[in-house]
């Protein structure tokens, strides 16, 4: 039998392996539109990453199915994913109001606005952008500078704190980045004297962005239109101590970690600090580089964000972890960006070789012939009005790829043991 050119056997024509793809396909775009997740969206998102949305289809994986209210079915299987999928909980939904929102710093004294079971999601239906919600659109440079000085402790609106139930010192809770969908404008900007080249330009840089009505692109200039792969950059568990801890920081704990590869679909693995997790979100992007180099990305708000968060027993972990549908990320932190750079490379050596049995030695091959180490965020605030400064950020990215299943599931297990 002649082999079509959709056919990969030349025993069957068409191939039932393609054909069972195009079915998941199809499947996956009617689900997508039952919910009114624009298809084209999904797949330009994609393609910005490099990925093939069939071809994940293809791989075995679904999509995560979103759920407006009530009890939730369980979350479909991410791509590359080696367990089962959690059970999804209740939906709680937690707007944003001067009562859940907190400016700047993460306060431990603050009490608890939502406390939830392992599993549960939090929908977050209109998050605020930066001081408070006051920046709106269009509005001068000069003008947001006073509003800017009002809030020393750092710019983020952060909603919080979420407790999850039975969350203790040396627990995990996985973030499940459920569905963020931004509102329809966001700003970049650059104050003098910041961002990786605070001396290269005489004045402050501002720009106002518009969305489209789905969501899949920002129109940045004439002749410039900007893909949106929206993150939300602050994602924090309430630090140890007594004190606040300002949201511009991070560290074991996450806080403004600012990881492109954060959007819908992956997860991020916290270590709890203290009884409840008390967990934080803000700083929405619509798009984002590695690097932030002007020290901003587009900055913006979320109009629909929903998280379902995940206990884990006794995992531990000493940096933030994700996982996507292709990598491990492992993030570190540090005074300059060499020192954040091996701080990534000792994280990873230390999870993955107690995760995998391989060696040390072995794993420090691997990231070299296989990883990819880089900047977070280039910060760089001197003479910012805030009170905190930032350190540098590097992140480590295995693909997986090159591991087998067994050695997938091993990797999981290590953060999900109770799965």
């Amino acid at each position: 039998m002649t082999q079509s050119s959709h056919s990969c056997c030349p025993a069957y024509d068409p191939c039932p392996h393609h054909l069972c793809a195009q079915d998941a396909a199809a499947n996956t775009d009617r689900a997508r539109a039952a919910d009114g997740v624009d298809r084209e969206a999904v797949d330009l998102a994609l393609d910005q990453r490099g990925i093939s949305r069939r071809g994940i289809l293809a791989a075995g994986a679904g999509a995560a199915m979103f759920v407006r209210g009530g009890a939730a079915p369980a979350l479909a299987r991410s791509a590359g994913s080696t367990l089962a999928p959690m059970p999804a909980g209740r939906v709680h939904e937690l707007p944003s109001t001067p009562q859940t929102v907190k400016v700047g710093a993460m306060d431990p004294a603050t009490p608890v606005v939502l406390e939830i079971e392992s599993g549960d999601i939090v929908h977050y239906p209109n998050t605020w952008v930066n001081w408070a919600n006051e920046a709106k659109l269009g509005m001068a440079f000069a003008e947001r500078e006073s509003i800017r000085k009002r809030y020393p402790a750092g710019p983020y609106s952060l909603i919080g704190p979420v407790a999850v139930k039975g969350a203790e010192p040396g627990d995990v809770i996985e973030c499940r980045m459920v569905r963020l969908k931004p509102i329809d404008w966001g700003w970049n900007s650059t104050p003098k004297g910041m961002g990786a080249l605070p001396d290269a330009f005489d004045q402050p840089y501002l720009r106002y962005v518009k969305m489209d009505a789905q969501r899949r692109f920002a129109n940045f200039a004439e002749g410039v239109r900007i893909p949106l792969a929206p993150i939300q950059a602050v994602m924090a568990v309430q630090p140890a101590g007594d004190k606040p801890v300002s949201g511009i920081l991070s560290g074991r704990y996450g806080g403004n970690i600012s990881l492109r590869d954060l959007t819908e679909g992956t997860s991020l693995f916290l270590g709890v600090e203290v009884a409840g997790g008390r967990l934080w979100t803000g700083d929405s992007h619509a798009a984002q580089g590695d690097g932030v180099v002007d020290q901003t990305a587009i900055e913006t708000a979320m109009e629909d964000l929903r998280i379902q968060y995940i206990l884990h027993k006794q995992v531990p972990v000493a940096t933030p972890v994700a996982e996507t549908h292709d990598a491990w990320i492992v993030l570190a932190y540090g005074d300059t960006v060499d020192q954040a750079l091996a701080a990534s490379i000792r994280q990873m050596i230390t999870w993955l070789s107690g995760a995998t049995g391989l060696s040390g030695q072995d794993i420090y091959a691997l990231a070299s012939i296989a990883g990819s180490f880089r900047i977070t965020q280039y910060a760089n605030q001197t003479g910012s009005v805030y009170t905190s400064s930032p350190r540098k950020a590097v992140h480590g990215v295995l693909p997986k790829a090159i591991f087998d299943a067994a050695k997938l599931a091993q990797i999981s297990r290590s953060l999900r043991p109770g799965a």
